[in-house]
């Protein structure tokens, strides 16, 4: 099952992206982690893509796919794979598409993480982050004193989920990722679940989804 996870950062993709890998088992590609390892082990594409990132530019689009179809190659993408933050835009979707081809593969479904970006606001803006186990918890969850639930440190709010960030990231989210829905649907593979409830019924939908 070869499959890509789309969802605003926020939507949950992360976790569903873990729940999906343990149970299919498949191997998680992320372009993030496949740069730093290029660059790790200095490969030409690699040492290419090293050098944008060391003038803090974007890596250009032929060279992400590039290390991509390398990834994708490789033995242990034969049961499938989940690509996770990749691609990012119609563009990189359709050389992804012609580089799967030439692997004699193709994407079998998109899952969209669906939820509404008020209600992603919310939650991100009311995520804190503890200073000493950095556990990831809520202002709900904080102790009285402001404390963490699980070790009784000290939290905070990164500097990403304050709303004005927030509301930024979706924003170049709906610019360039969201009309990758409308592409993936035009292909017949979007599975759109509603991200709006609790994990675990979020992911029983993209069970049945996924083996309909």
């Amino acid at each position: 099952m070869n499959l890509v996870l789309l969802g605003a950062p926020g939507a949950g993709k992360g976790t569903q992206a873990e729940k999906i890998i343990e149970k299919w088992g498949l191997p998680h590609i992320s372009t993030g982690d496949i740069l730093r390892k290029a660059v790790a082990e200095g490969t030409e594409l690699g040492l290419e893509a090293k050098k944008y990132m060391d003038a803090g530019e974007l890596v250009p689009d032929d060279v992400v796919i590039g290390l991509a179809k390398e990834r994708l190659a490789q033995p242990d993408t034969g049961v499938g794979f989940i690509l996770d933050g990749f691609p990012r835009t119609v563009v990189q979707a359709e050389a992804l598409d012609g580089a799967l081809a030439d692997l004699g593969k193709s994407i079998d479904a998109a899952v969209a993480i669906v939820v509404d970006p008020e209600v992603i606001v919310g939650r991100l803006t009311s995520r804190r982050t503890c200073k000493e186990c950095a556990k990831i918890t809520t202002v709900a969850a904080v102790g009285p004193d402001g404390t963490c639930p699980a070790c009784g440190g000290e939290v905070y709010q990164r500097d990403d989920d304050n709303e004005t960030t927030v509301r930024n990231r979706l924003d170049v989210y709906e610019r360039s990722t969201a009309p990758l829905i409308d592409y993936y649907r035009s292909h017949g593979v979007l599975r759109e679940i509603d991200g709006d409830r609790p994990v675990d019924e979020v992911f029983a939908d993209v069970v049945a989804a996924l083996e309909a």
